[in-house]
């Protein structure tokens, strides 16, 4: 179903649907534009395209320039509180014109996950804000308030700061009582313009904890990004054939790629830092690393070399040694955390690095 240009480039075609993801064990390069090797971008937002509700640097003119180039782009996120309409206005608004069928949200992919598991028409207990009752309406469900509606399926998304406590208690006693249960995802925290605040999967702990008594406690079925049902969703409404994930989290946006067996790209702009991208366990590799969207208009370089001769991208040489990276030579800082992902890579599992001085010669 999806075909990855980078795998090719490693030597490691994927077939049509692999029995296990390619892992890089360093970046991996890209010869053309990566707006030419990918029919479709599948862009997370928050600390992608925007950051605290503005355009993040850089963004509005790549963005402009990938579509006119003939990349297709579509934005995905975990938030299930607005609507797919609510957010291509946002995106529009921010000079990143946008079309509500150019969304996809967790909403959506919980209620196709909903809808295939009970009777069109079926009575839903949402606990979330209106993007999850606009997916679950569009799926033919019927929304009810409370636990005495008998219905069909408990579902939680993020509510935003508005939502009552007795939503949860509802969702509680309707688990109790043998209800399925669905969560749009699990995020423990989401990023605000005044810090971090509980996200979506704090709500659904609290659910958690309430019925943990039970003989056998439940768990909820969980559709978005890692996870599989999210990736669907994608699919399905863009039509990829050759999708680029474009992210800024390893443990949502870099291994729901690799769940999906496709291609990423991780940009530095959002919540994960260097250190980070260095730790990273295979599931959380990128396929590629940039500073920002504006490498959706580039090349990506080569990473040459193995654990014994160090690991070197364009001006730049990385050594994994007994406890520490080193890194000597100069140039674009991102081509050096390349190179320095080579080396940490290769070296996972064996020790825990020491960074810092690395690091800290980039810039980072």
């Amino acid at each position: 179903m999806q075909h990855s240009p980078a795998a090719e480039a490693a030597g490691t075609a994927r077939a049509t649907e692999p029995a296990e993801p390619v892992l890089p064990s360093r970046p991996l390069p890209c010869d053309s534009g990566l707006h030419t090797a990918y029919d479709t971008a599948l862009l997370d937002l928050d600390g992608v395209v925007y950051a605290g509700g503005e355009a993040v640097p850089h963004a509005v003119d790549s963005l402009a320039a990938a579509r006119e180039s003939g990349l297709r782009l579509a934005y995905v996120t975990n938030n299930a509180a607005r609507t797919p309409q609510t957010v291509a206005a946002h995106l529009t608004r921010l000079g990143v014109p946008a079309a509500a069928e150019e969304v996809i949200t967790s909403a959506q992919a919980v209620a196709r996950l909903i809808a295939e598991q009970v009777p069109r028409g079926a009575r839903v207990l949402a606990v979330g804000a209106d993007g999850l009752r606009v997916a679950l309406e569009e799926r033919g469900l019927t929304v009810v308030e409370t636990a005495d509606e008998e219905p069909a399926a408990v579902v939680q998304g993020y509510g935003g700061p508005a939502m009552e406590w007795g939503r949860l208690i509802e969702a509680a006693i309707a688990v109790q009582r043998g209800v399925p249960w669905f969560a749009s995802n699990t995020d423990l925290t989401i990023p605000s313009g005044r810090g971090i605040a509980p996200g979506n999967g704090s709500a659904v702990e609290v659910v958690r904890i309430a019925t943990r008594w039970l003989r056998t406690p439940p768990e909820p079925q969980v559709a978005g990004k890692p996870l599989p049902p999210m990736h669907r969703e994608s699919i399905l409404r863009t039509g990829a054939r050759r999708p680029l994930v474009v992210g800024d989290r390893l443990d949502t946006d870099i291994e729901g790629a690799h769940a999906g067996r496709v291609d990423s790209l991780l940009v530095l702009t959002g919540v994960t830092d260097a250190a980070q991208l260095l730790a990273a366990r295979p599931v959380h590799r990128p396929t590629y690393v940039a500073r920002d969207l504006r490498s959706l208009l580039e090349s990506q370089p080569e990473v040459t070399g193995d654990a014994d001769s160090g690991f070197g991208c364009r001006g730049w040489l990385a050594h994994a040694g007994a406890d520490q990276l080193t890194l000597e030579g100069d140039g674009d800082p991102v081509d050096g955390l390349r190179a320095l992902c080579g080396a940490a890579w290769s070296a996972a599992g064996e020790c825990r690095l020491d960074t810092e001085n690395a690091l800290a010669r980039l810039g980072f």
